[in-house]
């Protein structure tokens, strides 16, 4: 499998890819000694998981927002579409934006608000909208109509979230004669309607079980007067893998695509982790007893050991709240993190490690032999989740990919760039 740097534009200041220039070409002759790594092989083999869960004809939408989870957008889109996805989800304007600039011509579903006009600018590249409102709805219906077009959109109902969208439980009559409203407005093609469960990934499906209700008895409404979209979608990653009634005409995952698990109540054996950070030692040091490291002297040596400096902070996105917590693996052993994390370094013991040498790889999230550096369990010191582990990191690390066998990217995913003006006028603000 043929590991390679390429140029994300989700990525700031990522070096381009294809073809390198010199300057390029001396930086990158060998993987810098920090650096993100994604298999994009496991990438397609999660999506072969996630759709086994489902019914042949269920569509799928792979989240990539947040520049996908860390692992890189675009790589991951094409990656997703190759195989098998039929939608983008991206939470701004701008994630939508960056992918077009990269080329990708697929349906992409903004979940979060958009300026009408953005909608508008929009609509010709795929791009569709979430509308939560009537109100919003009315705005993006009289910008449409001026500007002679019409703007496809889902609808979104709050179940039982909190966050965005028709309040169904509070009012049920008032959220049908609003969607009825908006179904009703010129220049406006509701194309979708969803909802989003709040407790999927916990082991107590009760609450899901109540949203799903709550949007089925909404669906049956619609469905009384002929007015159900052609796009029905609720299941997140947790719903998909476990909650069959949830699947509709569309499924949503996200986490589970990188190979992560959602959450404690389900079964996620078959996901294969896709990204790993790696390191190298660049500095060691024979230290007595009482030796102090890092800021604050928090971590005074117990005994002679041998301490080695790693290139990686919490600037790259390794928190310090992994201090004197964490471990890395230095050929497939554990070193245990030792005073603070600093902004740019993290130092390690590695006085156990008795053929530990200058230079010598370090898996900071990863596996090597036996052993592994989990999301899950940098996530449990940080008292935090997965999702974050990876979302946090910064582009500081470049970001090196593995091509999965075989990859191709279908024609109608793929055209010209488009052109500059187009690309300003979609832009716009990032809500």
């Amino acid at each position: 499998m043929t590991l390679f740097y390429s140029h994300d534009p989700v990525r700031p200041g990522s070096l381009s890819g294809t073809p390198a220039d010199p300057l390029q070409q001396s930086l990158f002759s060998r993987p810098p000694h920090t650096r993100i790594e994604v298999d994009l092989s496991a990438i397609a083999r999660n999506i072969q998981v996630v759709k086994q869960h489902c019914r042949p004809g269920t569509k799928l939408l792979a989240v990539v927002k947040a520049n996908a989870y860390g692992h890189g957008a675009v790589h991951v889109a094409n990656t997703a579409l190759a195989w098998g996805a039929d939608f983008l989800g991206v939470a701004r304007i701008s994630e939508a934006v960056q992918l077009l600039e990269a080329g990708i011509r697929s349906p992409m579903l903004v979940f979060g608000d958009v300026w009408p006009l953005q909608a508008v600018h929009g609509q010709a590249h795929g791009i569709r909208i979430t509308l939560t409102s009537l109100s919003s709805a009315r705005a993006v219906s009289a910008v449409a109509l001026s500007h002679g077009c019409t703007v496809t959109a889902h609808i979104k109902i709050d179940t039982g979230m909190g966050r965005l969208g028709l309040c169904a439980g509070v009012n049920m009559d008032r959220t049908m004669a609003d969607l009825e409203a908006i179904m009703q407005l010129e220049n406006l093609a509701i194309e979708g309607i969803y909802t989003h469960f709040a407790n999927a990934d916990a082991k107590d499906k009760t609450h899901t079980d109540q949203q799903l209700a709550l949007f089925s008895q909404v669906l049956g409404r619609l469905a009384e007067k002929n007015l159900v979209p052609d796009i029905v979608h609720a299941a997140n990653s947790a719903a998909t893998l476990e909650i069959p009634d949830s699947h509709f005409t569309m499924v949503r995952p996200g986490i589970s695509l990188y190979g992560l698990c959602p959450g404690p109540g389900i079964d996620c054996t078959d996901l294969t982790p896709a990204l790993s950070i790696l390191s190298r030692i660049i500095q060691l040091k024979q230290v007595p007893k009482g030796f102090a490291v890092s800021y604050g002297s928090t971590h005074i040596t117990d005994r002679a050991t041998t301490i080695a400096t790693i290139p990686v902070g919490y600037a790259d996105g390794y928190s310090r709240l992994f201090s004197a917590k964490a471990h890395m693996l230095v050929k497939g052993q554990r070193a245990k993190v030792v005073g603070r994390v600093c902004m740019d370094f993290t130092m390690i013991d590695v006085g156990h490690i008795l053929d530990a040498g200058l230079g010598d790889e370090v898996v900071i999230l990863g596996s090597r032999g036996s052993d592994t550096i989990s999301a899950d369990e940098l996530a449990k010191l940080a008292n935090t989740i997965n999702y974050e582990i990876v979302a946090g990191l910064t582009s500081r690390m470049p970001v090196f990919y593995r091509q999965p066998p075989h990859h191709h990217i279908p024609e109608s995913h793929v055209s010209q760039q488009p052109s500059h003006d187009v690309n300003q006028e979609v832009h716009g603000h990032d809500n």
